[in-house]
């Protein structure tokens, strides 16, 4: 498996055909996965979505290709890891308003598939934990795995 220390990550910048193609071939499984997430995380620790929880589920996964900002790439033995950047486009963009993605392909000619949406469980100072699925604008694209 790769992982951020055995492959080169390479910088953010704006999806190129490569990376919209891919995007388009997995689009429908992340709106799935996202309101997946969503529903089953209001069960048990719903600060993961809060800052989308007003949305409904189609305001919610009305990105396109177009929202789709920023991505990173990384080239493995196996394949092409990507990582994206994706703004849903029913939040301001001043706030939370940021799907992070890992998808996967084999090569320029297969089909790409997602892997994960990001999720984030940080410790806070307090001794607490801190939730989130969306980011900010200003949150870096990095490497993750779950």
């Amino acid at each position: 498996m790769a992982t951020a220390e055995t492959v080169d990550l390479g910088p953010p910048h704006a999806p190129k055909d490569e990376s919209l193609k891919a995007f388009g071939e997995f689009e429908s499984e992340l709106k799935h996965k996202v309101l997946h997430l969503k529903h089953t995380y209001l069960k048990h620790e719903p600060e993961y979505f809060a800052a989308v929880q007003h949305l409904s589920d189609a305001d919610l996964t009305s990105f396109t290709s177009s929202d789709f900002e920023s991505v990173r790439v990384a080239v493995s033995a196996y394949g092409i890891i990507m990582f994206g950047k994706l703004r849903i486009p029913a939040m301001p963009d001043s706030g939370p308003a940021y799907i992070h993605f890992r998808a996967f392909t084999a090569g320029p000619d297969e089909t790409a598939s997602l892997h994960s949406i990001h999720t984030e469980e940080r410790e806070e100072p307090n001794g607490g934990k801190k939730y989130r699925a969306i980011f900010t604008k200003d949150d870096a694209l990095e490497w993750f795995d779950t």
